[in-house]
């Protein structure tokens, strides 16, 4: 019998815009309340990323810190996986490309995973893209990611390495091969975000086949590209994600009013392919994770 799937709920991001969607979860109370909310709909991991009470991204570890306070003191299990995306775009001026412009915000690479030191969740996100997004440049170099690496590990934290494109894969089985990173590892497949892999089943079935044998991966793809790579993941073997960080609509035209009714369709879908759905505590085995719940700094 094949083992459960995981579904992933990533229920805020730092691109999605409350002013594309009113039902973006914003304070630490509503995240961690979506993030709940989630879990009893199915999910078994939550992708978490913060904001600043307007809206704006946010890395603030006071930030993170009430979230996973309001999930370890919840009665629902849950396995918390933080990103460590933010901090690493870079605009450049369109005067000197060498100058920075406004709204970069490339930083040294222990900064970006403060917040996994102090509050060592179970998971955490590790981004090998390096890639043109929106107006800016997504740098992630191998010096600034065996930083981060070398830290998570030191954490006891599993990252997850979200790969956006196939030398994404290459870079992440490097780091596997010189013993950087543990196997197997776990992997996000990125599907679907303009200029990276295009979210079709010919992409996803080829990174599949690139990943080192054994690993544990999931893939995703953004917007409406959301329930039919969740299919194809399904098929293919892999985990799942869904969520407002990825897509806010709930079908063409109609904006899901909730992360909850996203995992619902996910598990829907799921259920109706064959599939059954882990528990956290499922998941949990699978991936080699032991529910902890440390004293953060």
């Amino acid at each position: 019998m094949a083992n459960p799937t995981i579904i992933s709920c990533a229920v805020t991001g730092n691109i999605t815009s409350p002013s594309q969607t009113p039902y973006l979860p914003i304070t630490p109370e509503q995240i961690a309340d979506a993030c709940l909310d989630a879990v009893r709909a199915g999910a078994a991991i939550v992708h978490i990323h913060v904001r600043h009470p307007d809206g704006r991204p946010s890395m603030e570890l006071a930030h993170y810190r009430e979230v996973i306070e309001r999930l370890r003191a919840a009665e629902e299990d849950v396995i918390i996986n933080l990103t460590t995306g933010p901090g690493g775009r870079f605009i450049p001026s369109d005067d000197d490309p060498s100058v920075a412009a406004p709204g970069t915000t490339l930083m040294r690479p222990e900064r970006r995973v403060e917040h996994i030191v102090a509050l060592r969740p179970e998971i955490c996100s590790l981004d090998f893209n390096t890639m043109y997004s929106g107006s800016s440049v997504v740098i992630n170099t191998p010096r600034n990611l065996a930083v981060m690496a070398d830290i998570i590990r030191e954490a006891g934290v599993l990252p997850e390495l979200e790969v956006f494109d196939t030398g994404d894969i290459q870079l992440a089985n490097h780091f596997i091969e010189e013993g950087r990173l543990d196997a197997p590892a776990l992997f996000q497949i990125v599907l679907g975000v303009r200029y990276g892999a295009i979210a079709t089943p010919e992409t996803l079935l080829y990174m599949k086949s690139l990943l080192p044998a054994g690993s544990h991966w999931a893939a995703f793809g953004v917007g409406r590209w959301e329930f039919p790579m969740l299919a194809q993941a399904w098929l293919l073997g892999g985990h799942v994600r869904v969520g407002l960080e990825d897509n806010i609509y709930l079908e063409k035209g109609v904006l899901a009013e909730s992360n909850t009714v996203l995992v619902k369709k996910a598990v829907r879908i799921l259920k109706e392919l064959g599939g059954t759905i882990a528990t956290a505590g499922e998941a949990r085995e699978m991936l080699g994770l032991k529910k902890q719940f440390p004293k953060v700094i």
